[in-house]
C-alpha cells in the first residue's frame, strides 16, 4: 500500500504526466466552454512570455562561453558552415517531400470551402508580404543597436553579436578569465530560473490547447481534414524515415532521442510554439552529449534556417491552393516555386505571423495562384502549427547531434547516461 502511494506521488510529480493531463483538460475545457478561450490565451501567453524572457540571455551566454572556451576560432567557422550546409540540404529534402506528397494525394481536388473568410486579415498578410524584402532580411542580421536587439528578442541579431563577443573574449586568453567566470556563474543563474519556469509548463500547455479548441472548434477541421491529414502524415514520414536515416548514419537512436525530449515535445504540442522550449532544448542537447559551443551555434541558428516542418507546410499549401483553383502547374513553374520557397522559408521565424506572410510573399512572387487563397487556410492553420513546431524542434536537435558528431564534439558517456 505504501509502495503504491509513493508510486502515485511520483507519477503526479512527473512533468510529462502533468503536461499530458493539462493538454487533455485544456482540450475538454476549450471544446465544452469556448467562452473560456480569451482567458486561456492569457494563461498560455504568460507562460510563453516567461520563456521569451530567458531566451535572449541564455542564447547569448551559451554562445559566448562556448566560443571563448573553444580555443581555435577556425573551428567556430567550420561548425557554422557545416550547420548551414546541413540546414540547406535537409530543408530542401523536406520541400521536395511536401510537393511530392501533395501531388500524390491531391488534397485540394474537389475541395469546397465552408470556412468563413476574414478580408481584413487577408489584407494584413498581403501588406506584410508586399513589404517583405529578403535582401533586407539578410542585412537585418547585423544589429544597429544591441540593446534593442535584446529588448525585442531578435535571435539572429543576438547570435551575431554573441559570436563577435565570444571572439573578442577568446582573443584575451588568460586576461579574460575573470569575465569568463562571471559569465559562467550568470549562465547558471538563468538556467536555475528556467527550471522554475518549466514547472509552469502544464499551465502553458493547458491554456494553449483550451484557446485553440475554444476559438476554432472541431467543426473548422472538417472541410480541411484531407489537407491536415496530408500535412501530419508527411511530417511523421519525414521524422521517422528521413531523420531516422540520418540518425542511423550518425549512429544514434531516434527513439531514444525522442524519449529524452518527450517533455519538450508535449509542451510544444500544447503551446504550438517551438520557442517555448528553446532554452530547455539547449540544456537537453548538452545533457545528451553535444558540446556547449556546438549547441550554442546550431540550435539558435536552426530556429531561422532549419525549419523542416514549416518548409513541408509551405510547399504543401502552395500545391493545395493550385489544386483548389484548378491551376495546372508546369514542371518549370513547380521548380520555380521550389526555388522561391528555398529562400522565403528561411525567413519564416523572423517575422510575426510568419507562416502566412511567407506564403503570401511566395504566391505574390510566382503570380500564378491568387494570393486571396490563403483565406482558405486561416481557420485551420492553428491546428497544423503544432505539427510544424514539433517537426522544427526535433529537426534542430538532430542537426545539433549530427554537427557535434562530425566535429568529434559528442560525449558518448553522456549519451549513454541520457538514454538509460
Amino acid at each position: 500500500m505504501e509502495y503504491c502511494f509513493y508510486g502515485m506521488k511520483n507519477l503526479f510529480a512527473n512533468l510529462t504526466f502533468q503536461v499530458v493531463t493539462a493538454i487533455i483538460f485544456g482540450a475538454l475545457i476549450g471544446f465544452l466552454f469556448p467562452g473560456f478561450a480569451p482567458t486561456a490565451k492569457l494563461i498560455s501567453g504568460a507562460f510563453i512570455n516567461l520563456i521569451n524572457m530567458l531566451i535572449a540571455p541564455i542564447i547569448f551566454l551559451t554562445i559566448v562561453l562556448g566560443i571563448a572556451n573553444m580555443g581555435d576560432m577556425k573551428k567556430v567557422g567550420r561548425v557554422g558552415g557545416k550547420a548551414l550546409l546541413y540546414f540547406e540540404f535537409v530543408t530542401t529534402f523536406a520541400l521536395l517531400i511536401g510537393v511530392l506528397v501533395a501531388h500524390l494525394i491531391e488534397p485540394g481536388n474537389g475541395f469546397q470551402s465552408k470556412i468563413p473568410t476574414d478580408a481584413s486579415k487577408i489584407a494584413v498578410y498581403q501588406k506584410a508580404a508586399a513589404e517583405m524584402k529578403w535582401g533586407e532580411f539578410i542585412t537585418h542580421i547585423v544589429p544597429h543597436n544591441i540593446i534593442e536587439a535584446f529588448a525585442q528578442g531578435d535571435i539572429l541579431q543576438i547570435l551575431f553579436f554573441a559570436i563577435l563577443f565570444g571572439y573578442g573574449l577568446n582573443k584575451m586568453a588568460g586576461e579574460g578569465s575573470s569575465v569568463l567566470r562571471g559569465l559562467d556563474k550568470l549562465s547558471k543563474v538563468f538556467f536555475n530560473i528556467m527550471k522554475v519556469v518549466m514547472k509552469l509548463a502544464p499551465l502553458g500547455a493547458f491554456g494553449g490547447m483550451a484557446f485553440t479548441l475554444g476559438t476554432y472548434g472541431v467543426s473548422a477541421l472538417l472541410p480541411m481534414a484531407k489537407l491536415m491529414a496530408c500535412v501530419y502524415v508527411t511530417m511523421i514520414l519525414f521524422i521517422f524515415v528521413v531523420l531516422n536515416v540520418i540518425c542511423r548514419i550518425y549512429k544514434f537512436s531516434l527513439w531514444q532521442y525522442l524519449k529524452f525530449i518527450r517533455q519538450e515535445i508535449l509542451i510544444v504540442l500544447g503551446t504550438s510554439s517551438s520557442e517555448s522550449v528553446l532554452p530547455s532544448m539547449m540544456q537537453k542537447m548538452e545533457q545528451f552529449g553535444c558540446a556547449k559551443p556546438v549547441v550554442g551555434l546550431v540550435i539558435p541558428t536552426g530556429y531561422s534556417f532549419n525549419l523542416d516542418g514549416t518548409t513541408i507546410y509551405l510547399s504543401m499549401s502552395v500545391i493545395f491552393l493550385a489544386q483548389v483553383f484548378h491551376i495546372d502547374l508546369s514542371l518549370a513553374q513547380q521548380l520555380t516555386i521550389i526555388g522561391i520557397l528555398m529562400v522565403t522559408s528561411k525567413g519564416a521565424a523572423g517575422v510575426t505571423g510568419s507562416g502566412f506572410i511567407v506564403l503570401s510573399s511566395t504566391l505574390a512572387a510566382i503570380k500564378v495562384i491568387p494570393v486571396e487563397g490563403i483565406a482558405i487556410l486561416l481557420g485551420v492553420d492553428r491546428f497544423m502549427s503544432e505539427a510544424r513546431a514539433i517537426t522544427n524542434m526535433i529537426g534542430n536537435g538532430i542537426a545539433t547531434i549530427v554537427i557535434a558528431k562530425s566535429e568529434k564534439e559528442f560525449d558518448e558517456a553522456k549519451y549513454l547516461k541520457a538514454i538509460e
